[in-house]
């Protein structure tokens, strides 16, 4: 079963537009990817315990309606992919209003990081099973490092202009 959370859209969610801001559509779906976990006991104790973090390599956004002050709105949680160890990951989240329309949706990859070395590492067993608990997307696939890259994308060191 897909996991759905409501919203309301506070007057700090809005934009100059008076629609949802993108930073709030970021900020729902992190809200709502945590809210699963914790839902499923991998909270801030557990990754403290086995000292790991999420990180985010990448996020977007297809916007197809506005989401507006007054009604409420929904975010589902679906996982697109994964390593084979659990260390990548990545999600897709769709907005819908209170009536069900198709807002939006947000794509993001991201990796569980160890706190101590910095480094990728792969997810503890434990969880691991709660991750692949999630409704799969029909694209679902088994992920590599190299799938949490966009092509032709590689860090570079730049001076900064002076």
């Amino acid at each position: 079963m897909m996991f759905l959370k409501k919203f309301e859209i506070r007057w700090s969610d809005l934009d100059p537009n008076r629609h949802l801001a993108n930073s709030a559509y970021i900020n729902f779906m992190s809200a709502t990817r945590m809210d699963y976990l914790i839902s499923k006991g991998f909270d801030q104790q557990a990754m403290r315990k086995y000292k790991i973090g999420p990180i985010i390599f990448k996020e977007q956004i297809h916007y197809y309606q506005e989401a507006f002050q007054g009604k409420p709105i929904y975010v589902s949680l679906e996982i697109a992919g994964m390593s084979e160890n659990g260390a990548f990951f990545s999600f897709i989240h769709n907005f819908y209003d209170h009536k069900g329309a198709h807002l939006a949706q947000g794509e993001m990859i991201g990796a569980w990081m160890n706190l101590e070395t910095r480094k990728t590492t792969a997810l503890p067993t434990e969880f691991l099973e709660i991750v692949t608990d999630l409704h799969k997307t029909k694209e679902y696939k088994i992920l590599t490092k190299e799938d949490t890259r966009t092509p032709g994308k590689i860090p570079v060191a730049i001076e900064l202009p002076v």
